[in-house]
């Protein structure tokens, strides 16, 4: 099941699904997620090290921050 997750983020990556070349020209070049590393980088790293669940609860509550709102910025995974 964490091999599936795993290659369900990457394939989402690669595809570049909301943050892709396209969007970006609509949106003066400013890239979609706000954090460093990526939402999709801090989900695949949580899945990694915490397993689906808790992995799949950080990477959503990551999501969940990142708006045009948030401050963004370093938000490392603990």
């Amino acid at each position: 099941m964490k091999s599936l997750v795993l290659r369900a983020i990457r394939l989402y990556q690669a595809t570049g699904v909301i943050d892709n070349p396209i969007r970006k020209m609509f949106v003066s070049g400013v890239s979609v997620c706000r954090f460093q590393p990526t939402c999709s980088e801090y989900a695949y790293a949580a899945v990694e090290k915490y397993g689906v669940l808790k992995g799949t609860i950080k990477g959503i509550a990551r999501i969940a921050r990142c708006h045009p709102w948030s401050k963004g910025g370093y938000d490392p995974l603990v």
